[in-house]
């Protein structure tokens, strides 16, 4: 029962919103398998158990946006009569322990999975960019050296050349005309 839902789809639901990952009540209420209008009044019952960090409510410009955003239909609009709410990944866990189910539970499980899934990339991507930095500093220093001595060396052949050997014009002046 572990693996109800591919943590593939459940990454699929986490936003963007407010500089935070979050997730939004439809969804989690259609993973619960629960209506959204019953998940909404079971955290309504239990607010303490949410501070703005846990749970917030998107403002109308952040619906707006996030409508835009996944070009919602126009049915999907019409179920949207008062603002979502958007859990970070603490609201998420704490969502077990308002509904508690065992689906609930098994879902949260999968639900945190999927918020370290996705920290975990994050921080591969970091640890990529700052590798690829590293590379580019040390090629661009090797490179620098490469391009100073490629300028040194057509520095040099721009100067005139002092001929190497002699021809027998410059024998003769160097003995007189007689050559003796």
């Amino acid at each position: 029962m572990s693996d109800i839902i591919p943590i593939e789809n459940i990454t699929d639901m986490i936003h963007h919103i407010r500089g935070q990952k979050v997730m939004l009540d439809r969804d989690l209420a259609e993973l619960y398998g629960v209506e959204t209008r019953m998940l909404k009044q079971a955290v309504r019952r239990n607010i303490d158990r949410f501070p703005d960090d846990f749970m917030f409510e998107l403002s109308k410009q952040e619906l707006d946006n996030w409508r835009s955003q996944f070009v919602i239909s126009n049915v999907d609009k019409m179920g949207l009569r008062h603002p979502p709410m958007a859990f970070t990944e603490q609201g998420v866990a704490m969502l077990s322990s308002v509904l508690r189910s065992k689906r609930a539970i098994q879902i949260n499980i999968q639900i945190m999975r999927a918020f370290t899934r996705i920290k975990q990339i994050i921080l591969d991507n970091a640890d990529l960019r700052r590798e690829i930095e590293e590379l580019r500093e040390e090629t661009d220093g090797k490179f620098r050296i490469v391009f100073q001595t490629l300028e040194q060396l057509l520095a040099e052949e721009a100067q005139p050349k002092k001929k190497i050997g002699f021809t027998a014009k410059e024998k003769l002046s160097q003995f007189g005309e007689g050559g003796k």
